[in-house]
């Protein structure tokens, strides 16, 4: 079976080059964990580091022994031994929203949005809206230049790789029949524009009226009118960092665990990422189960532990044993699935984490996990 070539992390780290690390893979495989580990080893390496996680779960600020996390970068460590400091950070979707229309808008276009109903219910809860809004995130940390290195925890599964779809669906959105339906009453002007607009789409209105609600109906519109003149620099913005993201100074790393779904899902992510020309730097395996006495097989493992049952004696001992056989057993169908993953996948780079006894939750837990991945 082909080895995979081995993940340089510290390369990456080291790189002055590198700006954006992006951490996308399936829930639950320690991708926040690794960020933060990599956050901290790069930090203590030198690098100016801000941490950004989209996952609405707040184990990015456990994990960095943090009682909180919100959508301004909050100092972690600083002045580290070799100049570097560790900032972090957690996507807040609607603050996030907000800071662009205030941004873009002149004050009163920017209160019309800011009250609308619809607008509060789009930026809180609109499907897709995550995405966008972090893609603006990273797009507002790279243009501030206060950070040589941003890192991107991103959402579990595979919407984590929505937000480079962001531009192309803000385009359909925006270009889309309906936006020009709701925008054509308000471009036209006045009460007479918006009476043949109802007379020209009688039908259209009637239905939105009768599912909607006619006061609805009206916030949208409303919405939409002033909200008309800042879309431009929304999708401007969102096509800049997208270029960001395939630009040689990012580097993509795939998180898994060596189970057979979540490194299906690494094939995906892999996958998706060259067909988007982003620049995949490897694979980080978490939780890779091994056992210091790998000289003794399971089978072996099996049968001496048999051999003590069936005499009664030393039932430690055999229970021990079985245990040992359990774990081999795990190990190799761990390695199957790896290996499974690189005759798919045989240039990309891996580096495999030992599984932790126990969860990590402050500096030195991220600290252990930096140089593990490192190894």
């Amino acid at each position: 079976m082909k080895t995979a070539p081995t993940l340089d992390i510290d390369a990456i780290l080291d790189d002055r080059g590198t700006r954006i690390i992006v951490c996308c893979g399936a829930g639950g495989v320690g991708k926040t964990t690794t960020a933060a580990a990599l956050g901290l080893r790069a930090a203590e390496r030198g690098r100016s580091v801000v941490v950004l996680t989209v996952d609405p779960a707040k184990r990015l600020a456990q994990a960095m022994g943090l009682t909180e996390l919100d959508n301004t970068p909050r100092l972690v460590l600083g002045n580290t031994a070799k100049g570097g400091e560790l900032y972090a950070m957690m996507l807040d979707m609607k603050r996030t929203f907000d800071e662009i229309i205030e941004a873009h808008a002149d004050p009163e276009r920017a209160h019309q949005i800011l009250t609308n109903p619809f607008y509060q219910s789009l930026s809180s809860s609109f499907s897709g809206t995550q995405e966008y809004m972090a893609m603006e995130k990273l797009g507002q940390l790279s243009r501030t230049g206060d950070w040589d290195l941003i890192v991107v925890d991103t959402p579990p599964s595979r919407s984590a790789l929505d937000f480079l779809d962001a531009p192309e669906r803000l385009g359909r959105f925006l270009d889309g029949r309906l936006i020009r339906i709701l925008t054509a009453p308000a471009k036209a002007g006045g009460r007479s524009a918006f009476k043949l607009f109802n007379l020209g789409l009688n039908v259209m209105t009637g239905i939105l009226t009768k599912v909607i609600g006619a006061q609805v109906l009206r916030d949208i519109q409303l919405f939409v009118s002033a909200l008309d003149a800042v879309f431009g620099g929304f999708r401007q913005r969102a096509e800049q960092t997208y270029r960001l993201l395939q630009a040689p100074g990012t580097a993509f790393l795939v998180v898994a665990a060596p189970e057979r779904d979540a490194m299906r899902e690494a094939s995906y992510f892999v996958e998706r990422l060259a067909e988007d020309r982003m620049p995949l730097a490897g694979l980080v395996v978490n939780r890779v189960h091994a056992s210091p006495a790998a000289a003794l097989s399971a089978e072996r493992s099996i049968a001496a532990a048999e051999e003590l049952e069936a005499r009664g004696e030393h039932e430690l001992t055999a229970a021990v044993l079985r245990l040992h056989a359990e774990r081999m057993q795990l190990a190799a169908r761990e390695q199957r699935e790896q290996e499974h993953f690189t005759a798919a996948h045989p240039t990309v780079p891996v580096a495999r984490v030992p599984a932790m006894p126990e969860d990590v939750h402050d500096l030195d837990g991220l600290r252990q996990i930096g140089q593990l991945l490192a190894m």
